[in-house]
């Protein structure tokens, strides 16, 4: 692949569908016997998508993708940059929501399960269309209108990235943690606990 940036941003998208599906998955296994344990990884599962994803992955795109796509894009593809901007404004607010609601699960038991279960899943379902969309009209937009000097600044801003469940790219030791603790104490076949 020519861009780096396209190659990152596609393993960005694939180590968060990937936790997406992870998190769902465990919501339909249940704490069983290891409540703590349990809820200590959805929680670490959630800091990871608000931290990474939306603190580093979102405003690149927000910033430098979408502006640059804008500029020349159909009428189609700025509807479909409009709906992704939409969303990016609301999924901090939705991951904050969710982790409330997942503490209410934990704290206030049971009878707030499906809360959390219907939203984790409206939740999942909304961000795996959403990296769709942007992997089916707005990269392959970009490949089309981008200049070497769109390519550059693009390249430039991805490769700060360090997304630690790529497993590609230098990760900060702090993420590293982080990971870890997920795939240590995520029951299988999520994790290796």
């Amino acid at each position: 692949m020519k861009h780096r940036s396209l190659q990152i941003i596609r393993d960005e998208h694939s180590s968060l569908a990937a936790m997406l599906q992870s998190m769902r998955r465990l919501v339909d296994m249940g704490p069983a016997d290891e409540p703590e344990k349990y809820f200590d990884v959805l929680r670490a599962m959630l800091f990871y998508i608000d931290e990474f994803p939306e603190r580093l992955h979102h405003p690149k795109e927000t910033e430098l993708l979408f502006p640059r796509v804008a500029a020349s894009a159909t009428s189609d593809v700025q509807a479909t940059l409009e709906r992704l901007n939409r969303d990016h404004e609301h999924s901090q607010h939705a991951v904050r929501d969710l982790y409330h609601s997942l503490m209410a699960w934990e704290l206030l038991g049971e009878a707030r399960r499906l809360a959390f279960s219907t939203a984790i899943t409206q939740y999942v379902d909304a961000y795996l269309e959403h990296m769709r969309l942007e992997e089916q009209v707005i990269l392959p937009a970009a490949e089309k209108l981008f200049t070497e000097a769109d390519w550059q600044a693009l390249d430039a801003a991805f490769e700060q990235n360090c997304d630690p469940l790529s497993g590609k790219y230098p990760v900060d030791p702090a993420y590293d943690r982080l990971f870890t603790r997920i795939v240590m104490r995520a029951p299988a076949p999520v994790g290796l606990g």
